[in-house]
């Protein structure tokens, strides 16, 4: 083989690593573009979690209390019966009065105990603050797991000689979540209490 024969070779030789080197390059800025899409979906779906299940547990911690409101008022108005039924019997003068009078305080005992037992708002207190806590967590590591992505596919975009096949395709730096000016502060819970 000649020289010129062996500098084609050479040359063809480094132009084809180049072009496998692009096409490698180009693939894996390809691939992490895509990482970065899904952790943004990620995102969303999260926020969107929030928005579809905060509200319904606020509504049924609502309903649980209203209608446990309803059995406090009941007891409340038994033990009323009650003290108005040891007057009746400190006042009666005949043995059907004192019996009506236990028939009231009877009554009002089996209200209240039946009632009781019912009464399960601080439960679901509990576990909406578990869901809300749960719900940001969630949120938290799905912006950290977003801002992971972006770093990982700026540093392709950003590195030589790699950023020349990203120049040349278009690929361009990503923002990093971050959060609106008073992001910071824990969402208006009670703004969501108020709707009815």
């Amino acid at each position: 083989m000649n020289s010129k024969n062996i500098r084609l070779l050479v040359i063809a030789g480094i132009v084809a690593m180049l072009g496998f080197w692009g096409c490698g390059s180009y693939n894996g800025l390809i691939n992490t573009d895509e990482g970065v899409k899904k952790a943004w979906g990620d995102v969303q779906a999260q926020y969107q979690r929030r928005a579809d299940l905060i509200p319904a547990l606020i509504k049924t911690v609502q309903e649980a209390a209203k209608n446990e409101r309803t059995i406090l008022e009941n007891v409340t108005k038994a033990r009323a019966g009650i003290v108005e039924a040891k007057n009746q019997i400190s006042n009666a003068t005949t043995p059907q009065e004192i019996e009506q009078a236990n028939k009231t305080i009877n009554s009002a005992i089996t209200i209240a105990v039946e009632a009781y037992p019912q009464i399960q708002s601080t439960t679901a207190f509990l576990k909406l603050q578990d869901d809300l806590n749960g719900t940001e967590n969630r949120i938290t590591q799905a912006r950290s797991d977003y801002n992971t992505a972006v770093k990982d596919y700026n540093i392709k975009v950003r590195t030589f000689p790699r950023n020349i096949i990203a120049g040349m395709a278009g690929f361009k730096v990503k923002d990093e979540f971050k959060a609106k000016e008073g992001a910071q502060d824990a969402p208006d819970y009670d703004k969501l209490w108020d709707k009815k």
